[in-house]
């Protein structure tokens, strides 16, 4: 069975204002019910989380599928990644032609994530990286590039819900709109 885990990535938090905008999401969860205040230890990976609130089925599709444990939010460079498995491919953000890391009965194609791997690395550590595309040959910003099921997300802010049923569309425009209209992504995964 595992533990599941959603992600609410802010793409667009500098890392000056991901605490001011990451208590601002929290107090809007909190005040909405979402989640509470008090923390406990809900979740994985972490000394402490948010346990959910008494309405935090109005954020989800399925109501009937209660959450198991709370939410932890993280600030500061993170490589947020959907845990199990890998991204099937990542689309360039030049010309959008598609680079396949998997076949279609998902065997590993020999060394072709090897440049992501190496800017995932180079971007955890300084901030910034490029990939050079092997289709056009040119090079773009890691972050730039869209994942596979939004496997990856480079990011200063995110907030991780773990064993909650799949957000509903309203609730993820809702929390980009607390995050000054920041663009988000959901990163969800298994462990």
């Amino acid at each position: 069975m595992g533990d599941h885990f959603q992600t609410i990535v802010d793409l667009d938090a500098t890392p000056a204002e991901a605490e001011a905008l990451a208590d601002r999401a929290l107090h809007w969860l909190v005040s909405e019910g979402i989640v509470l205040a008090q923390q406990t230890t809900c979740v994985l990976g972490a000394p402490a989380g948010h346990p959910p609130g008494e309405h935090w089925a109005k954020a989800v599709i399925d109501p009937d599928w209660e959450p198991t444990d709370g939410l932890a939010v993280e600030t500061g460079r993170t490589v947020f990644h959907g845990g199990q498995g890998g991204a099937q491919y990542a689309i360039c953000p030049k010309c959008a032609a598609r680079t396949d890391f998997f076949t279609e009965t998902w065997e590993p194609i020999d060394g072709a994530d090897d440049a992501f791997f190496e800017a995932i690395n180079t971007w955890h550590k300084t901030g910034k990286a490029t990939v050079t595309c092997s289709h056009c040959a040119s090079a773009s910003d890691l972050r730039a590039w869209k994942w596979a099921d939004d496997y990856y997300a480079f990011a200063y802010l995110g907030s991780e819900f773990w064993n909650w049923p799949e957000f509903t569309p309203r609730f993820l425009a809702d929390f980009a709109q607390v995050l000054e209209g920041h663009r988000v992504v959901r990163v969800w995964g298994k462990l």
